[in-house]
């Protein structure tokens, strides 16, 4: 997979399926997740239905540039946003949300392409609403799928979301794997697969184990804050997709965003958790397919 500079301090590396000539589709992946987590099978099915598209690692993720000189204590970061210290936790962590949306917008420079449709998952939705935020002009429309708009109130995790989420991993690579059968909790409570959940950890230990950027993008996410203003005076046009089983981040977080950007659409998926399904790709693939038509 090829790696490319999108600024002085951050190479991305990405993986482009079909035609370039096609509607360019930025696919943006979610926490802690490299580019793998959006299925190949899954981009090849969205580039045969005519659109360019374009996934790739988030930095401190996959084979993209680490910020390993800036170490993060998951525990004592969110000890310092619990207790209110918010300059000690600005201080741990060495960017934002931001910057990652830059990063996304610099790989499509680096391709060439001025303007694509931009379709983040979990906290790429959030990075996607961010681009769109920032530069509408870059932007040809904007999907936010499993996502919320970063005000607390709003897509909550469940408490044992949360705690699978937060419960360390261990370092092995067998335990490694069969700790992905933990994400059970906020998968689809029809459709969740628990040999697809260990193939993809698997996968992804196998190419690039790095856990510390978990704690840095966390920190980014974290630390970004609400966009509720930003999204009410957005002009992109935008699809809201969120699973109803989602319990990682409750289908609130979905609605809220729907709500706020105006002439959102917004499409509930029954029978999906914080996950894309194989079953459910036909649903999910005309919605993108109209939305970037």
């Amino acid at each position: 997979m090829p790696i490319t500079a999108v600024s002085p301090d951050v190479s991305i590396a990405y993986q482009t399926f079909g035609d370039d000539g096609d509607p360019p589709v930025l696919l943006v992946t979610g926490f802690g997740a490299q580019m793998l987590a959006w299925h190949e099978d899954f981009c090849r099915a969205l580039a045969d239905r005519g659109r360019y598209v374009i996934r790739y690692d988030n930095r401190d993720c996959g084979l993209s540039t680490g910020f390993d000189d800036h170490p993060v204590d998951t525990g004592e970061f969110i000890a310092a946003v619990s207790s209110g210290d918010l300059a000690s936790a600005l201080a741990m962590v060495p960017y934002r949300l931001v910057d990652m949306a830059e990063d996304g917008l610099g790989l499509l420079t680096a391709l060439g392409i001025e303007r694509a449709h931009v379709v983040g998952t979990s906290m790429g939705g959030m990075i996607a609403q961010t681009m769109a935020v920032h530069s509408p002009d870059r932007v040809l429309s904007l999907t936010s799928m499993m996502s919320s708009t970063g005000e607390g109130e709003y897509g909550r995790s469940s408490p044992e979301a949360q705690a699978a989420l937060f419960a360390p991993k261990p370092a092995d690579r067998e335990g490694y794997v069969a700790a992905a059968e933990r994400e059970l909790i906020w998968s689809s409570k029809r459709y969740g697969d628990t040999e697809a959940l260990r193939e993809l950890a698997a996968e992804s230990y196998d190419r690039a184990y790095r856990p510390a950027g978990i704690g840095r993008q966390l920190g980014a996410m974290i630390l970004s804050g609400s966009r509720a203003d930003a999204l009410r005076e957005l002009r992109v046009p935008t699809l809201v997709i969120h699973g109803l089983d989602d319990t990682l981040i409750d289908p609130s977080g979905g609605r809220r965003t729907a709500e706020l950007v105006p002439g959102a659409e917004l499409l509930l998926v029954p029978d999906m958790g914080h996950d894309r399904p194989r079953e459910l790709w036909p649903v999910l693939l005309d919605a993108l397919v109209a939305h970037t038509g």
